[in-house]
């Protein structure tokens, strides 16, 4: 064989294989909670350079979800609290598999530079709110718990006209960092974290008396189209590999 029939033979192969790869890599779609999005990244960042899939993932909060869901529900796995999945699972629209992710606390944040509020007791937290010149939390799981606690602590009223709410934890985190005085948010702890150093102090999470944890269930979709690469995928988080990344990223058992 001449040199030019060996450049031709090489340069053929080198195009079967980069289409073999092509069409072997598939997209699997996500939707998912947003409090999981440190830990979830990074083991979307596994999965795909363990299998050569790509992840095409979409944030929401969970009241949010149930509106995408309740359209055209065109994911292949789909990530919220367990009661959020048993809605979707009694409309059918999930497959019988299931996979616990892990919790995510409830925490307090203030802006870099601002004096930190004692949070050390339930009394002590009560008392930082009624102080603070201002609250900010969001409108998803955080925030429903957040206002329930208001009104068990007795100060809901106290503190409702110092109380900005947003949509979803992200904009709360950016009110914040723009803010002056004494503010005090809440929020997710993978959320908070994922701010921190950027113009946010963590101050710790809320006493362990009054403490919300949500949890997080991984479960493939029957509307699928790749449904063994949705089941692949939800095993994978949960698994050995995908696990540990979750814990690392704040998503506790």
């Amino acid at each position: 064989m001449n040199k030019r029939s060996l450049v031709k033979v090489l340069a053929g192969l080198c195009a079967a294989s980069l289409l073999s790869s092509a069409a072997w890599a598939a997209e699997i779609t996500v939707l998912s909670a947003g409090a999981i999005e440190p830990g979830l990244r990074a083991a979307a960042q596994a999965f795909e350079k363990q299998t050569g899939h790509v992840l095409k993932i979409t944030f929401n909060t969970a009241p949010e979800l149930r509106k995408r869901m309740a359209g055209n529900a065109a994911f292949d796995v789909v990530i919220a609290p367990p009661a959020v999945i048993e809605v979707f699972a009694a409309a059918g629209q999930l497959q019988p598999s299931r996979a616990a992710l892990g919790r995510v606390g409830m925490g307090v944040t203030v802006r870099d530079g601002a004096a930190l509020p004692d949070i050390s007791s339930v009394e002590a937290l009560r008392q930082s709110l009624l102080d603070a010149q201002s609250l900010v939390f969001n409108r998803a799981s955080t925030g429903l718990y957040l206002e329930g606690l208001l009104k068990k602590m007795g100060i809901d009223e106290q503190v409702k006209a110092k109380t900005t709410r947003y949509p979803d934890g992200a904009a709360v985190m950016e009110h914040v960092i723009r803010g002056q005085g004494r503010e005090i948010s809440f929020g997710a702890i993978t959320e908070i974290l994922l701010y921190r150093g950027h113009g946010l102090q963590f101050v710790g999470p809320v006493p362990d008396a009054v403490q919300n944890y949500t949890s997080y269930t991984a479960a493939p979709l029957t509307s699928s189209v790749q449904p063994a690469l949705a089941q692949q995928l939800v095993v994978f988080l949960a698994g050995p590999v995908g696990k540990p990344l979750f814990v690392a990223a704040g998503v506790g058992d």
